[in-house]
């Protein structure tokens, strides 16, 4: 594997935005399958210093130090601009010259799209390994990769600038969802707005529905509000040309809010609605890239969830039972589901 390939790693990648210098050796060791000694000739340290640095007995301080390890593993432009982007929580917002550049889309221009196609792969990446990788140790990371998106815009036309307007909201989208997990709720929304207009914008209706949605389960989750949750499930059900994976997981969204006020016979129907049209894109490729996660056992889990909302607690405590075992790679989901799965089971008596 390149260089370039190895940093698609999502743990180095997150130890690089850390600055952690012991750990970006360790993790890249790791993803290149390199002894200490092996790293010698990249890096020009000797296997005694590589081995003092990754033990922490040894402070990498020396900007000469810093820059031999960063040009000899060919640390990608994205992450060491990142490195400048360390914020408090409280400089989360979306800048405004994010959307300057984006105002600039559909111009005339080429753009070569193998830096967008790279950014891409990555951010999947990101999206997966979401419970074993914090997304405040990523966040600088991503920001950066969100302005080498929006950077491309200007000089390109067409349906390449559509498809990186879908790149830039699937990133905003990411930042809004760690910026919610880290209590900051307007910032959260922020830059949900400028995901929503993004996809818009390109003319993508797969994303322009999950934003309402995300705002549902925000509204839901958060403001304990299910009026605005059931309001906004229903806008995101409403927009035209989706796939059925993203009318899914609105009708699924739906169902949970409808049961939340009480509607628990709407609530029943739209949770089948979700599971039928979950159940006609079992592939992932037939599926928008943040959707990587509705398989068929999950589907069943989504159905579980509004029976569990409907307080039919058998129902709920059969499909969650059966679905557990899938969510071995997810500790965070699989913990949340047992704690489901307890509670349905004392409910159902």
């Amino acid at each position: 594997m390149s260089s370039r390939g190895l940093w698609a790693d999502v743990k180095l990648r997150a130890a690089w935005a850390r600055q952690d210098w012991a750990a970006i050796l360790r993790e890249y060791r790791r993803a290149a399958g390199l002894s200490q000694r092996g790293l010698e000739p990249l890096v020009g340290l000797a296997q005694p210093d590589i081995s003092a640095i990754e033990s922490g007995r040894r402070q990498v301080t020396s900007a000469e130090v810093m820059a031999r390890i960063t040009e000899g593993l060919s640390v990608p432009s994205e992450l060491t601009a990142a490195v400048s982007r360390r914020p408090d929580l409280d400089e989360w917002g979306p800048p405004t010259e994010l959307r300057e550049r984006i105002a600039h889309g559909h111009t005339t221009g080429r753009t070569d799209l193998r830096t967008a196609d790279w950014i891409g792969e990555v951010l999947a990446q990101h999206r997966r390994a979401e419970d074993e990788v914090g997304g405040r140790d990523l966040w600088p990371v991503v920001r950066s990769q969100l302005d080498a998106v929006t950077l491309l815009i200007p000089g390109t036309a067409g349906p390449a600038a559509d498809r990186l307007m879908l790149l830039a909201a699937e990133h905003a989208h990411w930042l809004s969802w760690v910026a919610a997990q880290n209590d900051r709720p307007g910032v959260a929304l922020a830059w949900l707005d400028v995901a929503h207009g993004w996809a818009v914008d390109g003319g993508h209706t797969d994303m322009a529905s999950w934003v309402y949605r995300v705002r549902s389960y925000y509204s839901l989750t958060r403001d304990g509000d299910p009026i605005r949750a059931l309001r906004t499930a229903e806008a995101a059900r409403s927009v035209t040309g989706m796939s059925p994976a993203a009318e899914s997981v609105a009708a699924h969204q739906a169902a949970v809010a409808a049961a939340a006020l009480g509607e628990r016979d709407r609530a029943r129907r739209l949770a089948d609605e979700a599971l039928r049209l979950a159940t006609r894109v079992p592939d992932e490729g037939d599926r928008p890239g943040w959707l990587y996660w509705l398989t068929p056992d999950r589907a069943q889990l989504q159905a579980a969830d509004a029976a569990y909302a409907c307080r039919d607690w058998q129902a709920a405590a059969e499909g969650i039972r059966a679905a557990l075992p899938q969510l071995g790679a997810y500790p965070r989901d699989h913990a949340y589901y047992q704690a489901r799965l307890d509670e349905a089971i004392r409910r159902a008596g």
